[in-house]
């Protein structure tokens, strides 16, 4: 039977927010042996290629070293009672080229265990968001790591202003009318993906509304009994995907080219394997996405065997 989480979603992390408000207790933590270190390099994880890719994660001197080396700890949580910390080694010289190669989590995601890919998806989205908030947003001073890394407060003593992560909602829906559903190619996907539609919710919007208002918006369809799916965190590089089934209410459509290449009904029948282009020139995406899994409760399958990898 399929997980019933989607990638990047494992239940296994106990994030231990109470633990974060302990300064001490982080200090503590980070400098003991049993600490596991992730490293994070401009967005990209550290992985052992060659074969099945694997998750690399540092400990011992080597760990402590990489990690007093960055400029920011970031406490995870404890996977089996080991806490975890994610490091920026971005621009820092740091011997791990022999440990593995630094790529792009999407790249090996799908071959990764499930609780391996949600820390380098944690990892990386809170590294990406320190990047991005060295200054306060207020007054323009630098900012200083709190709270186990998961706030950032303004040093100008007459501000202080505190800044959260940022993880920006999108809905992402599968549109269906009878046998058929409707899928689009946004202008930057690869050659042949077509995937569910999808678009950011905006501020005072339920995640109903914007599937309806997104769905109208890139194709002109109406859509009823949208009802909710699961969700997915997609740290690429910020975001969490709600997702939905949502029926149209017909099948006539026009595409807005302003945000999509172009759109189309496929039937069960069509995406079967079998039937499907051997060109290239049509695929679903990537398995490591909610826009897949979708589509496969949609055919009514669990596994998808028998849809195009």
């Amino acid at each position: 039977m399929r997980n019933p989480r989607n990638p990047y979603s494992s239940a296994e992390i106990d994030r231990a927010s109470h633990e974060r408000e302990d300064d001490e207790r982080m200090i503590e933590l980070a400098s003991s042996g049993a600490a596991r270190f992730v490293p994070i390099d401009t967005e990209k994880n550290l992985v052992k290629t060659g074969g099945n890719p694997e998750a690399v994660f540092l400990q011992g001197m080597m760990g402590r070293a990489v990690a007093n080396s960055s400029d920011v700890q970031i406490f995870l949580g404890y996977v089996e009672g080991t806490p975890y910390f994610a490091v920026d080694v971005t621009g820092k010289d740091v011997p791990l080229k022999d440990l593995g190669e630094f790529v792009d989590l999407r790249q090996v995601g799908p071959l990764l265990f499930a609780r391996e890919g949600s820390i380098l998806a944690y990892a990386r989205g809170m590294t990406y968001w320190h990047r991005r908030h060295r200054y306060c947003g207020v007054c323009g001073a630098t900012t200083k790591v709190t709270r186990g890394g998961h706030v950032r407060m303004c040093t100008n003593e007459n501000c202080k202003t505190e800044t959260f992560p940022r993880t920006d909602p999108a809905v992402i829906m599968l549109v269906h009318h009878g046998d058929k559903c409707l899928l689009g190619r946004g202008k930057h996907f690869p050659r042949g993906m077509h995937s569910t539609l999808a678009g950011f919710v905006e501020p005072g919007e339920s995640f109903e509304d914007a599937v309806a208002r997104e769905v109208y918006e890139e194709v002109k369809v109406k859509v009823k009994d949208v009802i909710y799916r699961s969700s997915q965190p997609w740290p690429f590089p910020a975001s969490v995907m709600i997702g939905f089934h949502a029926e149209a209410e017909s099948m006539d459509f026009s595409v807005n080219e302003s945000e999509l290449e172009s759109a189309r009904w496929m039937s069960r029948e069509e995406l079967r394997t079998e039937n499907l282009p051997k060109d290239g020139s049509f695929f679903m995406p990537r398995r490591d996405s909610i826009a897949r899994r979708l589509i496969e409760e949609w055919l009514g399958h669990e596994a998808g065997p028998s849809i195009n990898g």
